[in-house]
C-alpha cells in the first residue's frame, strides 16, 4: 500500500523534475544528414529543426516532402531561376459552311465571326482571280482558323477555300505580311467514254438512272429530243434507250462530272432514233440525225423536263367554271419550282401577271411564230419585255398563280397570232450539213460507232 501511494507521487516528481531541468538546460537542435536517392556521395538533404527533446514542438512537426531539394553548398551552386514559358501553340481548325441562296461571301463571313477588315482584305485578293458574285447559293465554302492555347482572345482568320465546279478550287490564305492572297487551283482532269443502255418500263428518266446514267446527261438527252418525240405518248413500255457520254475524272480517277452526251439512240414501237454531237468548223456544237441534219428545231414541243402531260389541247370541262370550254393549250403538272425553259429564241414581248393566267410571259419567235407560258410561281431574274432569250433559257418556275387548281404549266404555240396544237404544230427544221462540213461529220460519226462497240463490256455503268 506504501508503494502504491508512493509510485505516483514518485512519478509526478520525476516529471516536474524532468521539466525543470530541460527548462534550465534546453537541448540543441539535432540536424539530420540523409542519403539523396540516386545522388553523389556529397548530395544532401537537410531536414528541418525536429526537436526530439521538447514534447511540445515535437507535436508540431514540420511536414517534409520527397524528393527534397538540395541545400546550396560551396560545391554546389543555388538552383537557377524558373525557365520561362514556351510559346503558346496556334492550334488549326476549320469549318464548312453552306452558302445560302442569295447570299454573298462577305454576309457568310460576317455570320462567321470574320473580322470586317480580315473579310474585305480576303474578299479584294480574289479581284484577279475569281469574281465572288458569281458563286452560287448552296456552294461549300471551307473556312480556316487559328487559336492560341491558353489564350481568350477570338480565334484568328486564316483564309477560306471552296470550289466554283469540278474543275477548279479557289483558296483565300493568310500571307506572310499578314494580309491574304488568292489561288486559282486546277487539277488535272482526264475524260474517258461511258456506255449505257436498257429497256425502259415507265419512263426514260427511271430506265437511265436506274442504268447509272447521271441526272445531267439524261436531261440533254430528254431536251434533245424532245424536238420530235414526245415522251408522254411516244414512248411505251418495253422501248429502250443507249448513250455514250463523257466521265470527267480527277488525279485520283474518281468521277467528278459528266461531260456531253456524243451518241445516243431511242428505239421507239421498233424504230430507232439516233443522235450524234458534232462541233462544226466555226466551233458550234450541236446534235445531228444519221444524214446530218440538225435535231434542234425553232420551238421546243416541252419546254419543262419530267413534267406529265395532264391536259391536252380543245374542249374540256374546266375543273373550276365547271362547263366546256376550249382549252387553247397544253397543260404540264409538275412540282412548284420547276424550271421552264424559253421554247426557242427571241424576244419577251410581256413578263406580267395576266389574270386568269396568273404569271405569264409571251415570247415572239422568228416569223409569225409566238409561245405563251402561264400559272408561274415567279419569273426568272434576268426575264423582262424586250429582253432577248435562247432556247433553253429558263424564264420562270412552275406554279399555280391565276385561275388553277395545281401547280402545272399551261404552254401555248402562237402561229400568225392563233394559238395552236403544241403537240401537232410542224416546226420549222433546223440547219443541216452539207459538203465538207458534212464529210468531217460523217468520218467522226464512223469512228464513234467503232468506240462505242469497244465500250459495251467493259465500261457501262453498273
Amino acid at each position: 500500500m506504501i508503494l502504491r501511494a508512493f509510485l505516483p507521487v514518485t512519478a509526478l516528481t520525476a516529471g516536474t523534475l524532468a521539466l525543470a531541468i530541460l527548462a534550465a538546460f534546453p537541448p540543441k537542435p539535432v540536424t539530420l544528414a540523409l542519403a539523396r536517392l540516386g545522388a553523389d556521395d556529397d548530395g544532401t538533404f537537410t531536414l528541418a529543426p525536429f526537436s526530439l527533446g521538447n514534447p511540445i514542438v515535437a507535436a508540431t512537426p514540420q511536414w517534409l516532402h520527397w524528393p527534397l531539394p538540395a541545400a546550396p553548398t560551396e560545391e554546389s551552386p543555388a538552383a537557377p531561376a524558373e525557365a520561362p514559358l514556351e510559346t503558346p501553340v496556334h492550334a488549326a481548325y476549320t469549318r464548312t459552311v453552306t452558302l445560302r441562296a442569295g447570299d454573298s461571301l462577305a454576309a457568310l463571313l460576317a455570320r462567321a465571326g470574320v473580322a470586317r477588315a480580315d473579310a474585305h482584305a480576303a474578299l479584294a485578293s480574289l479581284k484577279d482571280v475569281f469574281n465572288p458574285k458569281s458563286i452560287r447559293g448552296g456552294s461549300s465554302v471551307e473556312l480556316a482558323f487559328s487559336a492560341a492555347a491558353g489564350e481568350d482572345d477570338i480565334p484568328r482568320f486564316e483564309g477560306l477555300s471552296f470550289a466554283p465546279d469540278y474543275s477548279r478550287r479557289i483558296e483565300i490564305a493568310r500571307a506572310d505580311d499578314g494580309g491574304f492572297a488568292a489561288t486559282d487551283w486546277r487539277p488535272e482532269l482526264t475524260r474517258a467514254l461511258l456506255r449505257a443502255s436498257g429497256i425502259i418500263d415507265s419512263s426514260l428518266y427511271l430506265a437511265g438512272r436506274r442504268a447509272g446514267v447521271p441526272a445531267p446527261v439524261l436531261a440533254e438527252m430528254i431536251r434533245a429530243y424532245s424536238y420530235d418525240v414526245d415522251f408522254q405518248r411516244d414512248v411505251q413500255a418495253g422501248d429502250s434507250f443507249e448513250v455514250v457520254f463523257e466521265s470527267i475524272r480527277n488525279e485520283d480517277g474518281e468521277q467528278v462530272a459528266a461531260g456531253a452526251i456524243q451518241f445516243a439512240a431511242l428505239t421507239l414501237s421498233g424504230a430507232r432514233k439516233s443522235i450524234w454531237r458534232h462541233v462544226t468548223g466555226d466551233g458550234h456544237a450541236d446534235h445531228f440525225d444519221d444524214k446530218g441534219e440538225s435535231v434542234r428545231k425553232a420551238l421546243l414541243k416541252t419546254p419543262i423536263d419530267g413534267a406529265r402531260l395532264s391536259s391536252g389541247f380543245g374542249k374540256r370541262l374546266h375543273p373550276i367554271l365547271g362547263y366546256t370550254a376550249m382549252h387553247r393549250g397544253v397543260d404540264f403538272a409538275a412540282p412548284s419550282g420547276t424550271p421552264i425553259y424559253a421554247a426557242g429564241d427571241g424576244v419577251v414581248a410581256a413578263a406580267e401577271f395576266s389574270g386568269a393566267y396568273g404569271k405569264y410571259v409571251r415570247i415572239r419567235h422568228a416569223g409569225a411564230y409566238a409561245t405563251a407560258y402561264a400559272h408561274m410561281s415567279r419569273f426568272a431574274r434576268t426575264v423582262a419585255a424586250g429582253k432577248r432569250v435562247r432556247q433553253g433559257d429558263v424564264i420562270g418556275y412552275v406554279g399555280s398563280t391565276g385561275r388553277s387548281t395545281g401547280p402545272h404549266l399551261h404552254y401555248e404555240i402562237l402561229v400568225a397570232g392563233k394559238q395552236t396544237n403544241p403537240l401537232k404544230v410542224k416546226m420549222p427544221a433546223g440547219p443541216k450539213l452539207a459538203g465538207r462540213e458534212l464529210a468531217r461529220f460523217l468520218e467522226a460519226k464512223a469512228g464513234l460507232e467503232r468506240k462505242a462497240a469497244e465500250l459495251v463490256a467493259s465500261t457501262a455503268p453498273r
